[in-house]
């Protein structure tokens, strides 16, 4: 990992250091749980060929897309999820080489 990128995470909520599960490693894998359950509802509204079906999977998805939303939010809080600060050169290298794609667009190059 470059010494020069910084972690943007909250002070680190403490657990107990035990072979049980605590609050960390219940509220990861509910987590991970969710994150798998929002792939796979995606890939069901993919594949439905019933609008009725589709609607049901739809609200279904939306309702654990919330849910990995907050487990997620309450991770960063309790400064249990750290994510890396993006290096500004790599930001404005992606934004160079993705904005001349845009002379490829049908609409001529305007993003609408």
């Amino acid at each position: 990992m470059n010494q020069n990128q910084q972690k943007i995470q909250n002070p680190e909520t403490q657990v107990p250091k035990t072979p049980q599960m605590n609050e960390r490693d219940f509220i990861n894998d509910l987590l991970t749980t969710e994150k798998y359950m929002t792939t796979s509802y995606s890939m069901a509204m993919h594949e439905a060929s019933h609008q009725g079906l589709y609607q049901d999977i739809m609200q279904i998805f939306t309702e654990t897309q919330q849910c990995q939303r907050d487990l997620f939010d309450l991770m960063f809080r309790k400064g249990w999820y750290a994510i890396e600060q993006a290096d500004q050169q790599k930001l404005q290298q992606s934004y160079q080489q993705f904005q001349g794609y845009t002379n490829q667009f049908p609409s001529g190059g305007t993003v609408q």
